[in-house]
């Protein structure tokens, strides 16, 4: 009897720290406060139905001639690397914890307290599913900046950067090439980049090149069809966002199956910003993806100031503008109007 009551204690002492730890993630890194409630509550809750077993729990309690204190020490299974594999393994910690104690209680007669746990079990499942369907990344609504120095009226990519931050736009994606500037001088303004985007909350991207991405502290990475893959990005770097450009409805098909936070849809029209481009896609694909999928997507390629309603006509939430704004004179004022538009 003695020690299924150390069993349970055990339990109630791991469940409520694999709690901790998310109420903590919840509360300091997401800052999803519907989640971090609906934890703390469980937390409280489960303590208040053991109540009357207290004295009893901490009776059989013997932390330190514990076994699984030295096989734990000497594991190396519980190491994590991203964010989300530490929320995935604490619900995990929390869900088997519950499960113990659920049926432990039934053990020493108290089978009443055992279905009080059973029922948090299921809460805990519900909102495993609710807190990482939150994290899912969203595209910030609006116009996506581009840099492209070539068509920036002889201003710097740092000086329009600054320009497309103080308009408002809240995603930028570096895209520049190596037979326009050394991979030095990429990390050089990658950096610089990075530090303004990080100041002002805006999401940086960095195209194509994944060293740069990682050395600049980046969130996240845009990839081509014939760069590396989802996966093999995810092995060196899984808390990067990944964005994948597509122009068939099979490519964002795969994009979602490998795991790709986001799409980029295009090129809708005609551009002349990259080499090598595919003919324009049209709005055809671009309808497809608004009615066929759930990922985010970022519709670019060829978008003009008096083009722009067609796309938002389609459902496009997150639009790519790049000579239409780097071009202009006024950039903060570009920005203006097309925000109207999206409006």
């Amino acid at each position: 009897m003695n020690n299924t009551y150390r069993i349970i204690d055990a339990n109630i002492n791991r469940m409520a720290e694999g709690i901790r730890v998310l109420e903590d993630h919840s509360r300091f890194i997401s800052e999803n406060k519907e989640i971090n409630e609906k934890l703390r509550n469980i937390r409280h809750n489960s303590r208040k139905i053991l109540i009357e077993l207290d004295s009893d729990l901490i009776s059989a309690r013997e932390s330190l001639s514990d076994n699984g204190l030295e096989i734990s020490g000497k594991s190396k299974l519980d190491n994590k690397t991203t964010d989300k594999e530490l929320i995935i393994s604490n619900f995990k910690r929390i869900q088997e914890a519950v499960r113990s104690i659920e049926e432990n209680l039934k053990v020493i007669d108290e089978y009443d307290k055992g279905k009080q746990f059973e029922q948090i079990r299921f809460e805990v499942y519900d909102i495993e599913k609710q807190y990482l369907s939150s994290l899912k990344f969203q595209l910030p609504k609006g116009i996506y900046g581009l840099t492209a120095e070539k068509y920036s009226k002889g201003r710097s990519n740092i000086e329009v950067v600054k320009e497309m931050i103080k308009g408002g736009i809240k995603i930028i994606q570096y895209r520049e090439k190596e037979e326009d500037r050394s991979r030095k001088e990429m990390l050089i303004e990658c950096l610089k980049i990075r530090e303004l985007t990080k100041e002002k909350n805006v999401v940086f991207i960095v195209n194509d090149h994944l060293d740069i991405a990682i050395l600049s502290k980046a969130d996240g990475i845009h990839l081509g069809q014939d760069d590396l893959s989802v996966q093999e990005i995810k092995k060196i770097n899984g808390n990067l966002i990944i964005g994948v450009s597509t122009h068939t409805p099979e490519q964002a098909q795969k994009a979602i199956a490998d795991g790709a936070d986001y799409i980029g849809v295009g090129p809708i029209f005609k551009t002349s910003t990259k080499k090598n481009v595919c003919d324009p896609v049209g709005l055809e694909y671009l309808d497809y993806v608004v009615k066929n999928t759930d990922i985010p997507f970022v519709a670019i390629g060829g978008i003009k100031e008096d083009n722009i309603h067609q796309v938002i006509e389609k459902g496009a939430k997150s639009i790519a503008l790049v000579t239409e704004i780097v071009g202009s004179y006024d950039i903060g004022d570009k920005i203006k109007k097309l925000n109207n538009k999206l409006k």
